[in-house]
């Protein structure tokens, strides 16, 4: 029998559901593609899909990002 599975941030193997083994069950890994896909799609279109889908942000968000994300002292625009 063979399973193909993947490999989950943490390092750990991730076997498709019919995949059941008895514990202890001795195994072995072969790498199919030691490299994890890359997209295709450049990072640049990644990010347009993003433009207008914040709504009712602050007009100064853009400036004072850290401000509202992270709690930092509000930065006057001067």
């Amino acid at each position: 029998m063979s399973y193909i599975g993947i490999v989950n941030e943490q390092g750990v193997v991730k076997l498709p559901p019919e995949a059941h083994l008895p514990p202890g069950a001795k195994v072995r890994v072969d790498v199919l593609n030691p490299q994890p896909a890359v997209s295709d799609i450049p990072i640049g279109k990644k990010l347009l899909a993003l433009k207008g889908k914040a709504r009712n942000l602050p007009a100064d968000m853009a400036f004072n990002h850290d401000h509202y994300l992270h709690g930092t002292p509000k930065r006057s625009q001067s």
